[in-house]
């Protein structure tokens, strides 16, 4: 660029410079080197259609990794949920066993109370019994004392009568 370029490219940033207006930037642009756009465009144009195939190939495997990944993330759910069941049907198999053993438990208990309900109602008769013939025994022994009172009564010497 020539000094005239310069100035034009001064001018039309819209902004007149006073003297007030000192940028620190000033003068920068005089010490860079005059490049070329079109050289500017075509550098940027094979850097990149160097990197850009390089580009697109990792941007595809990360979008197929990332499709693999989505997919593996399902299946360890499914496996996941599959482990969650299996413990619980393990969960249920053991309280189902633990209700036959309380269900035998149960069992036993009531035939225990039904064989004692047995020999209860069974003492209950014997003792009855028992009773019974201890109340006989009784009677038949009061009956027979009374007995011997009469008969002794009977024997004893009576004076007599005078008549």
């Amino acid at each position: 660029m020539s000094g005239a370029e310069e100035e034009e490219k001064a001018a039309g940033s819209g902004r007149a410079l006073g003297a007030g207006d000192a940028s620190p930037d000033e003068g920068v642009e005089a010490d860079l080197p005059v490049i070329d756009e079109r050289a500017v465009e075509q550098l940027a144009e094979g850097l990149i259609s160097h990197y850009l195939p390089d580009l697109q190939r990792s941007k595809s495997a990360l979008q197929e990794l990332t499709q693999n990944q989505v997919v593996l993330l399902e299946t360890l759910e499914q496996e996941i949920t599959k482990f969650k069941e299996c413990n619980s049907v393990l969960d249920i198999n053991a309280l189902f066993s633990e209700a036959k053993h309380y269900h035998s438990k149960l069992v036993n208990i009531r035939n225990d109370m039904m064989m004692l309900h047995e020999k209860t109602s069974k003492l209950k008769k014997r003792a009855l019994k028992l009773q019974q013939k201890r109340q006989k025994e009784e009677l038949e022994r009061e009956q027979q004392r009374e007995k011997e009172l009469e008969r002794e009564k009977q024997l004893t010497a009576k004076p007599a009568r005078r008549t």
